[in-house]
């Protein structure tokens, strides 16, 4: 599924964003629309539609489009990378932000996606780590096949790097995560995906770095902020909060900056000093 508005000035870079249609994924398209660039607001599916149409209305200038397609699905990612092509002319930019916590169907009365192993079924087990991994991790290594190969095919205009390519990571790929260990685990791997793929594509002009970010002030972590334990989970930055979402989005726009090559394969910690390593 696709919607489209009118190209925008032919030097703005084509950014695809995906897990756009809220906190961060929105955050992120409204930091680069602001810049003058032309954005593919990705949402997953029927669910999600209203809230990217809405995130789209909202971007500044033109040229941007609304693209659904579940990452867990390899042919929707094709079809997802098809339809950015399509609306931007050329993928200058692409932020894989799309994750998701899979919560188990039985075995565990914990909050959202907990599933510790002691409380968790068997068969919870298994299907929330394959469809974990299928989101989180697959999903963003299937599309940057995608949209490098595409990059590579692709000439990008006068003055445009080849190509740039953030992942959004997570602080939990370092500190544990003990109540959702799928999520940590595929979060850590996307971290070392991207790596090699940094030293893989940077002989092409593609720089590709990851941002891992703490708990952000999203609908997303309001399990956390908002309960009894807010406070505690602010205190873990000398700070005394936690990021927002354009703080994060401000931090991935600097590394896919034209200028940022020299930051391929890093990883930047992005938790308010939370969690130093």
């Amino acid at each position: 599924m696709s919607e489209h508005r009118p190209s925008g000035r032919p030097s703005s870079r084509g950014v695809l964003v995906t897990g756009a249609s809220r906190g961060v994924g929105a955050a992120v398209a409204g930091a680069f629309a602001a810049m003058g660039d032309r954005v593919v607001v990705h949402h997953r599916g029927e669910a999600s539609r209203e809230r990217a149409q809405t995130v789209l209305d909202g971007l500044e200038g033109s040229g941007h489009a609304r693209v659904a397609g579940d990452l867990s699905d390899p042919d929707a990612v094709r079809a997802l990378a098809d339809a950015a092509v399509a609306a931007l002319g050329r993928v200058d930019v692409l932020v894989n932000n799309a994750a998701m916590i899979v919560a188990p169907e039985t075995g565990s009365a914990s909050r959202r996606g907990d599933h510790a192993l002691e409380e968790t079924s068997y068969e919870d087990w298994v299907r929330v780590w394959e469809r974990t991994l299928a989101t989180n991790l697959l999903g963003p290594a299937n599309l940057t096949w995608c949209v490098a190969r595409h990059m590579l095919a692709t000439p990008p205009a006068e003055g445009v790097p080849v190509g740039r390519i953030v992942n959004v990571g997570s602080r939990g790929a370092y500190r544990g995560e003990p109540d959702i260990p799928a999520y940590g685990a595929s979060k850590a791997a996307l971290h070392a995906f991207g790596q090699s793929m940094a030293q893989r594509l940077g002989r092409h002009g593609i720089a590709v770095t990851s941002v891992a970010p703490g708990f952000i002030a999203t609908e997303m972590a309001g399990y956390a902020l908002d309960g009894p334990g807010g406070d505690a989970v602010r205190a873990q930055s000398p700070f005394g909060r936690v990021a927002t979402p354009e703080e994060v989005a401000g931090a991935v726009c600097a590394l896919a900056s034209p200028g940022a090559e020299w930051a391929s394969g890093a990883v930047l910690d992005f938790n308010g000093a939370s969690h130093l390593r």
